[in-house]
């Protein structure tokens, strides 16, 4: 008898059956999903329609209504505060990539070590002191209506160059320290782990602290710049003809405030996609923590 006329046994059924336990289980779990949502779906439409039978009952709804909420005004302001729009976006454009950098710069500076770079250590904390506790509208004030009165050759009066410029003194400084947190949340070991190696302290600081740090400060960097694309109608301030300045013209004409409100509403359609991805970015980091990835 050959090998090959020897009997093979039969191999072992490879397919999963789940126990009936599991199952019933996973059954639980779907109906408690669909009771769960069923429960927060009514619950949620009970809660919107006392609130809309509060608002459309009160005495002066109806006053409201037309000086808030009116379709024909909303329709006459929809093109200039959609041409007001696009210059808050470039804005955004440019000032978050201003401030991203300048950011950036200004944490590294305040990290360094050395007696010898105490000076730069102090004018850069001094910075980030000083513009985080001015108010964004003096700011604002300051450098579009004090700049010009300086009478400098060269230096530009246009207000939306003066209102972005204010926008980058700010944001930089709250950026600045979002970058330190990260900064120093990298474990010293890092830093010893790469100087045995070999590698000079800018090295150190390019290639192992700022890759980790960065990573684990996009949450917070995110949530900053939808702030920034909300402030920027404030350079509306110093006559820049933004979305709100728009909205503020026909509203005058007109002596109706809802071009106000079509302004905020797009600001609003602009900013919760922004915000989403935020909230998405920041579970998927605490996930792979979590699990025990690289952060």
């Amino acid at each position: 008898m050959t090998v090959r006329d020897e009997a093979v046994p039969d191999a072992p059924d490879s397919r999963y059956e789940p126990s009936a336990r599991r199952l019933a289980r996973e059954r639980y779990k779907r109906e408690r999903t669909r009771r769960a949502f069923a429960v927060a779906a009514v619950s949620s439409l009970v809660t919107a329609a006392v609130l809309v039978a509060l608002i459309v009952e009160s005495p002066g709804w109806q006053r409201t209504r037309e000086t808030f909420f009116d379709a024909h005004y909303a329709r006459v302001a929809l093109p200039k505060v959609l041409d007001g729009l696009w210059l808050n976006l470039r804005l955004l454009a440019v000032c978050g990539a201003v401030v991203l950098v300048a950011g950036l710069l200004i944490a590294v500076l305040r990290t360094l070590r050395g007696p010898v770079f105490f000076p730069v250590r102090a004018l850069a904390t001094a910075y980030v002191d000083f513009f985080r506790g001015m108010p964004l509208i003096i700011c604002i004030l300051v450098c579009v209506f004090g700049i010009p009165a300086l009478r400098l050759s060269g230096v530009t009066h246009d207000p939306v160059v003066l209102g972005g410029f204010a926008l980058c003194l700010t944001y930089t400084a709250y950026v600045a320290e979002v970058f330190r947190a990260g900064i120093e949340s990298v474990h010293p070991s890092q830093r010893a782990a790469a100087r045995s190696l070999g590698l000079s302290s800018a090295q150190t600081m390019g290639y192992v602290v700022l890759p980790q740090a960065v990573r684990r400060v996009v949450p917070p960097l995110l949530n900053d710049l939808v702030s920034l694309q909300k402030d920027t109608g404030l350079v509306s301030i110093g006559g820049a003809v933004d979305a709100v300045y728009a909205a503020q013209i026909v509203a005058s004409r007109d002596f109706n405030y809802t071009p106000y409100v079509l302004a905020g509403l797009i600001f609003v359609a602009i900013t919760i996609p922004m915000t989403r991805f935020t909230d998405w970015v920041a579970a998927r980091m605490n996930g792979r923590q979590a699990q025990g990835g690289t952060t």
